[in-house]
């Protein structure tokens, strides 16, 4: 969070004074030393912060009695633009190679951006263009205070909390257009589910914005990604990559193990055609597939097997390999073909391909 009174959870990262710096700074380190690139995420919650944890009465662009938040005045709106901008800059120094900004599920900034309640007159409120000022000011202070190389994103929510469609669907062409973005991250609650406004529930939610125009900006989606078939199907959908919540909260190594899935998936596909569907098997050229388990890699808490195929036929194992070799370690020996992974360490699959029959 960006600010101290913007603190929505218990446990939530801060990034709003230099004190954090020394923790922000191994955390990235940490993350670099995995061999993975970092981002962090920054926000304000707004009416939505917790003032046990803070300590400080809760804001939001209007006075609103539900919550006990109050208006924000011009100057700590102008104030707050520029916490986001530092914050970002902070993240740079504590050695992140980006940050996107938390626009989405009723925080501070998609409460500026609620067409209902955002009545404001100073120039952040009421027409759509007012309403996103804060959202265009604040990325183009972070374009101008970081480096060129520092990834910047967005996160948007395409309904609900006071914004419609055709504003959501707008909104995303004008920051996908505009290309100060790196990428646009919608979260869509369920990436497949039709809009809740009926005059554009011919087509999922996912299919609208994988439509619009978006130059450089590639455009990320998230919602119900519970598995790696359904990452899939997103990237067929048009989008140019997916965003996990719960699924990797249910399996931190969820990314690996749905390279696995992929890689396996492939692999029954390709016996069945090539092997099982050429000819018919004999005693001594058998392929044991009755362990893979399409599915088991669902984030349902499901049991996860073993998988295990072996082949002792070197015509069919060269073949394999020719066919997998691009997405599968693989490796020479003498004997018969195995293809093996565990669940739970994969993409650790080896092909041992035989150079002869025992």
């Amino acid at each position: 969070h960006v600010q101290r009174g913007g603190q929505g959870f218990p446990g939530q990262l801060g990034v709003w004074s230099d004190e954090h710096l020394p923790g922000l700074t191994r955390l990235a380190a940490g993350i670099h030393a995995a061999g993975s690139n970092s981002s962090l995420q920054i926000q304000h919650s707004g009416m939505r912060s917790d003032r046990t944890l803070t300590g400080e009465q809760p804001v939001c662009p209007w006075d609103d009695a539900e919550t006990g938040a109050r208006a924000l005045t011009t100057a700590e709106v102008e104030q707050l633009i520029a916490d986001f901008i530092t914050a970002a800059a902070r993240a740079e120094r504590a050695g992140f190679q980006g940050v996107e900004l938390h626009g989405a599920h009723g925080y501070l900034l998609a409460q500026f951006l609620d067409g209902t309640h955002n009545r404001r007159t100073d120039g952040y409120g009421g027409s759509l263009a007012d309403r996103c000022r804060v959202l265009h000011t604040i990325v183009d202070g972070i374009r101008a205070r970081t480096g060129p190389q520092f990834q910047l994103g967005l996160r948007l929510s395409p309904e609900r909390f006071g914004i419609t469609m055709p504003e959501a669907l707008a909104l995303a062409g004008q920051m996908m257009g505009s290309g100060q973005l790196d990428y646009l991250d919608m979260s869509l609650w369920d990436c497949f589910k039709p809009p809740q406004d009926p005059a554009y529930a011919d087509r999922p939610l996912i299919d609208h914005f994988a439509a619009l125009p978006r130059g450089c900006t590639r455009l990320g989606v998230a919602g119900k990604i519970m598995d790696a078939a359904t990452a899939q199907r997103c990237l067929e959908h048009g989008a140019d990559f997916v965003l996990i919540g719960r699924g990797a909260m249910l399996h931190h190594d969820f990314a690996r193990r749905a390279l696995g899935f992929l890689v396996l998936d492939r692999l029954v596909e390709i016996l069945q055609r090539h092997v099982v569907d050429a000819r018919p098997l004999e005693r001594d050229r058998t392929v044991d597939c009755r362990c893979i388990d399409r599915h088991a890699l669902s984030a349902d808490g499901g049991k996860a097997g073993r998988h295990r195929i072996v082949i002792t036929d070197v015509a069919i194992a060269m073949k394999l390999h020719e066919l997998v070799a691009d997405v599968l370690h693989v490796v020479e020996h003498e004997g018969p073909v195995e293809v093996a992974g565990d669940l739970h360490t994969l993409p650790r699959i080896e092909v041992r391909v035989g150079l002869a029959l025992e």
